[in-house]
């Protein structure tokens, strides 16, 4: 798991554990939707807790490959976040970190998660600070009011200490809301 332990570990990525904390503290539960799962690391975070089952997509089969090693998904899906999944189920919480940053998923890529959640879901989605003000993020949920509710933001570090110097302090701003 060269991903995991050079850069999940090496670089000190604690965004994994700061939204399943975020989700677990909104009180979620699953099933869940792990969206851009990449390897696992925030299912990892659920499985200790009981929370599941946890089904993974991500765009890489690498990544899924990986993630599937470790035996803590129901189901993995290679698939495109910003469209409609290919399977469609409807889950009571859905996860992502990471996934939403430059260069990656912009704010239209909340829409499918949405239409995958259950009325009443837990959502709790990171976003690169900077992508959070440079893609529109606020106009996009400002757009959804009538779908979501108990919106939160908060901002947390993407990367502990063991960083290198030039990512140090990049934060993330996590998106902690319900589906109506």
């Amino acid at each position: 798991y060269s991903y995991d332990t050079g850069f999940g570990d090496g670089q000190g990525f604690q965004l994994p554990r700061e939204v399943a904390q975020a989700f677990i503290g909104a009180g979620g539960h699953g099933p869940v939707l792990d969206v851009g799962a990449g390897t696992g690391l925030v299912a990892e975070q659920f499985k200790p807790l009981g929370i599941g089952p946890i089904d993974g997509v991500d765009l890489s089969a690498d990544m899924l490959g990986v993630a599937k090693m470790k035996g803590i998904y129901r189901d993995l899906i290679e698939a495109d976040v910003t469209k409609p999944l290919p399977q469609n189920p409807q889950y009571a919480g859905i996860v992502s970190a990471g996934t939403f940053t430059l260069g990656h998923v912009g704010p239209a890529g909340i829409v499918p998660l949405l239409d995958a959640a259950e009325s009443g879901a837990q959502l709790v989605i990171s976003v690169n600070a900077k992508h959070y003000e440079s893609a529109g993020f606020a106009a996009e949920l400002e757009a959804l009011a009538d779908r979501i509710q108990c919106l939160t933001l908060k901002d947390v570090r993407i990367y502990d200490d063991r960083a290198i110097s030039k990512h140090r302090y990049d934060m993330a701003r996590l998106l902690i809301f319900k589906k109506v």
